[in-house]
C-alpha cells in the first residue's frame, strides 16, 4: 500500500469505529482486526502504519467526531508529513480545503470536565490518553520477580507494586516460558495495587464480588498462599469460565466461582451473610481510568450510562457491606477519575452505615481522596484507580 493509501484505510477504520461508538457496537481492537482478516493483501508495516494513524486520530479526539475524515484532517493539522499524503493521488485522500473543519484535539469529552476529582487538573489530563505500558504480576504461587525478571530481556520492576514488572516494548509475552508456565498474569500495576489494598491473607474468607475473568481473584489466591475460601463471583457466566482456565495455570486450587442472577445478588451469598473477611467490590464503572488502552472509550459514555453506573455502583456497595463480618473490611474500587463513582459514592455509604469506619488503604502511592485514595497516570504511572478500605464497626 501507498502511505497514500495507508491514511484512507485509516479514515476507513475511523468511520467505522465511530458508527460502532455511537450504536454500541464493537470495540476499536476488534473491528481494526477484522477490517485486516478481511483485507489480506494489506502486509505488516501496511497494518502497523495504519494502525498508528488510527489511534493516533483516536487519542487526540477527546469528543467523538462526526467522521473518520474530520479526525484524520484534526491530525493531518498538527503533523505536516500526514497532510501532504492526503494528494488525492491512487487510492489516497482528497487534498484538504483551505477552510475544511478537523477534530480540535482535547483529551476529555467538555461535559465530564466538571466530574473529575478535583485531583486531576488540567496539567496531567493528557497523560489520561498516552500509551500504556503493558505490566505483569508474578504469581508468588509459582515463582518470585527475580526469576521472572532474568527470563525476561529489557523488562524492569514496576515502582510501587512489590510484584509487578514492566515489560520492554513488543516483547510477545505469551511465547515466552514464564508465560507458559503461569509465572506471570497480565495486570497493570494499578490493579495490582488495588489487590494489595485488600491485604488478603491466608485462611480468610474472601469475596471478589465483580470478578469479571478474574484477574484480582488470582491475585488474591496468591496473597493467601491457596489457604481459606475465596469466592468469584459475577453475573456474566463467559467472564466466569474465563477464570477456570487462568486459574488452573496460575495453580490457584482455593477459587470457588458462583454465578449471580442480575438484582438478586444477595440471596446468593445468604450461606456467608456477614462472615467474610474480606469482601472487594471492582464496581462496573466509567472506566474513564483505562483511556490510556481504549480511548474511544470517551466516546461511548453518556450522562444517561454514566447514572446507570452511579446507582448499581450503590446498590453492589450495600451488598458487599452486608456479606462483610464485624470487624472485615469491605475494599471499594473502580476504574474511574470521577467523583461521582469513587469518593462521593463512599461518602454516601458512609453516612448510611454509621459506625463504619475508612483506613488508608495504601502507603507512598495515590493521593488522598475524600475516604480513599486515587491513583492517576499522570501522578502514579498507573491506570486510574479510585480505592477504599471500610472497616464494619
Amino acid at each position: 500500500m501507498t502511505p497514500s493509501a495507508r491514511v484512507q484505510a485509516a479514515i476507513d477504520l475511523l468511520d467505522l469505529i465511530i458508527a460502532a461508538a455511537r450504536e454500541g457496537g464493537a470495540a476499536a481492537d476488534t473491528l481494526i482486526a477484522r477490517w485486516f482478516a478481511e483485507r489480506r493483501f494489506a502486509g505488516s508495516k501496511d497494518r502497523r502504519a495504519i494502525r498508528d494513524l488510527v489511534y493516533a486520530a483516536i487519542r487526540r479526539s477527546g469528543e467523538r467526531p462526526v467522521n473518520g475524515r474530520a479526525a484524520m484532517v484534526g491530525l493531518a493539522r498538527e503533523d505536516h508529513a500526514v497532510a501532504a499524503l492526503f494528494d488525492g493521488s491512487g487510492y489516497g485522500p482528497a487534498p484538504i480545503a483551505t477552510d475544511e473543519p478537523g477534530q480540535a484535539a482535547s483529551a476529555i469529552p467538555v461535559w465530564l470536565v466538571e466530574r473529575l476529582s478535583p485531583l486531576v487538573g488540567a496539567q496531567e489530563r493528557d497523560a489520561l490518553v498516552e500509551r500504556a505500558p503493558l505490566d505483569l504480576r508474578v504469581n508468588r504461587l509459582k515463582g518470585d520477580r527475580a526469576a521472572v525478571l532474568a527470563g525476561l530481556e529489557g523488562a524492569q520492576s514496576t515502582p510501587h507494586a512489590p510484584d509487578g514488572v514492566r515489560l520492554a516494548e513488543n516483547l510477545q509475552i505469551e511465547q515466552s516460558d514464564v508465560w507458559k508456565d503461569g509465572l506471570v498474569e497480565v495486570q497493570d500495576e494499578g490493579s495490582q495495587l488495588l489487590a494489595l489494598a485488600c491485604a488478603a491473607a491466608p485462611d480468610m474468607i474472601a469475596v471478589d464480588l465483580c470478578a469479571g475473568a478474574g484477574g484480582k481473584t488470582l491475585a488474591l489466591a496468591a496473597a493467601m498462599a491457596n489457604r481459606g475460601r475465596l469466592i468469584a463471583s459475577d453475573t456474566v457466566r463467559d467472564r466466569l469460565r474465563r477464570l477456570e482456565p487462568r486459574a488452573a495455570r496460575a495453580g490457584a486450587t482455593i477459587v470457588e466461582t458462583r454465578l449471580l442472577d442480575d438484582g438478586r445478588e444477595a440471596a446468593a451469598f445468604a450461606d456467608i451473610a456477614g462472615a467474610a473477611d474480606l469482601v472487594l467490590i471492582d464496581a462496573p464503572c466509567s472506566g474513564t481510568g483505562t483511556w490510556r488502552r481504549n480511548p474511544e472509550a470517551r466516546w461511548r459514555l453518556t450522562p444517561e450510562r454514566l447514572q446507570r453506573l452511579v446507582s448499581l455502583q450503590s446498590r453492589l456497595i450495600d451488598i458487599g457491606g452486608g456479606l462483610v463480618r464485624p470487624g472485615g473490611a469491605l475494599i471499594y474500587a473502580v476504574c474511574s477519575l470521577l467523583a461521582d463513582e469513587g469518593a462521593a459514592q463512599v461518602a454516601a455509604f458512609l453516612d448510611r452505615n454509621r459506625g463504619w469506619r475508612a483506613v488508608a488503604p495504601l502507603t507512598e502511592v495515590g493521593r488522598s481522596d475524600g475516604a480513599g485514595i486515587l491513583l492517576t497516570p499522570g501522578h502514579d504511572r498507573t491506570d486510574g484507580f479510585f480505592v477504599a478500605r471500610l472497616i464494619k464497626p
